[in-house]
């Protein structure tokens, strides 16, 4: 039995890399896809319609249900578009599943604001807007005796969580992600929409453009890729189930490995019995202070 049978999805960002693998998943598992994408490139120039639309052709040609999308997901109206299409082609919605991203890397120091702006604009407000127009949607049903399983997904980056060079336009918006989604979880409780996060560490698009993407290495002798797309789109399409437990969680997610991470996470405390000065806080803290975690560790140890 199919284990998403009569869930409708919205995946953004799925013509390619992971999000693809997501569609493709979901609509294995029996869910109906609307595949956004707007078919540009990493830096987030042009919109061409083709991707969105070869992966609806993948699913459909194996008897699966997809319809394309080029909503701009960091437009507030084509967002509500967005979810509206969901309603009006499939008769509902359960799934958003967030992941559309580009990329403009360069140093703070040397960062134009546009490179800023857009940035932010795609992965950040890209994920708020359609959440936003989502629960609104499901926040509805509910009060009118229809309450939906609904369950956000969003996707955040080892670049948020342990910060990367060049990436603070991106680490920002991916870190903004975790708290989005830690906000969502608790709004919308109260209406059945549970709301959960995956930092992934896949070969994609834009693991080509970071430093350090070649520690992603190559499939081994027998074909296994550790860090294919196909692995993140697994905890996916569990977290997209109707009776799925995880909520108001964060997942790392490479290969065969899934890490619960607990953010934040209390690391030291001091006390004392009289008011601190920069003095005392040089010797009770000198020990207590933790490494920073870098960007790649989450793949390598």
């Amino acid at each position: 039995m199919n284990r998403l049978a009569e869930r409708i999805v919205i995946v953004t960002g799925a013509g390619r890399g992971i999000g693809r693998a997501h569609a493709l998943a979901l609509a294995e598992g029996g869910a109906r896809v609307i595949v956004n994408d707007r078919g540009s490139t990493v830096d987030g120039a042009g919109v061409h319609v083709g991707p969105a639309e070869s992966v609806c052709a993948e699913i459909g040609a194996v008897g699966g249900q997809a319809i394309p999308s080029n909503h701009d997901v960091s437009d507030w109206d084509d967002a509500a578009a967005l979810i509206r299409l969901a309603v009006e082609q499939f008769g509902g919605l359960d799934v958003v599943v967030n992941n559309a991203g580009i990329l403009r890397d360069r140093a703070l120091f040397q960062m134009e604001e546009d490179e800023w702006d857009d940035v932010v604009a795609v992965h950040l407000k890209g994920h708020a807007a359609v959440s936003r127009h989502a629960m609104a949607y499901w926040r509805s049903e509910a009060k009118s005796g229809r309450p939906r399983q609904a369950s956000l997904i969003h996707t955040t980056s080892s670049s948020g969580l342990c910060g990367n060079f060049g990436q603070a336009n991106y680490g920002a918006a991916k870190m903004g992600v975790v708290g989005l989604s830690k906000v969502i979880a608790i709004e919308g409780a109260k209406y059945g929409i549970r709301s959960n996060v995956i930092s992934p560490s896949a070969r994609t698009r834009m693991t080509e453009q970071l430093t350090g993407a070649e520690l992603l290495g190559e499939p081994d002798a027998a074909g296994y890729d550790a860090f294919g797309p196909e692995h993140i789109a697994s905890v996916v399409a569990w977290l997209a189930e109707a009776g799925c437990s995880a909520n108001n969680q964060v997942f790392h997610v490479s290969g065969r490995r899934v890490r619960v991470l607990e953010i934040p996470r209390v690391a030291a405390e001091i006390r004392s019995s009289e008011d601190f000065t920069p003095e005392s806080l040089d010797s009770a803290l000198a020990e207590k202070l933790v490494a920073p975690l870098e960007a790649f560790a989450l793949i390598l140890d």
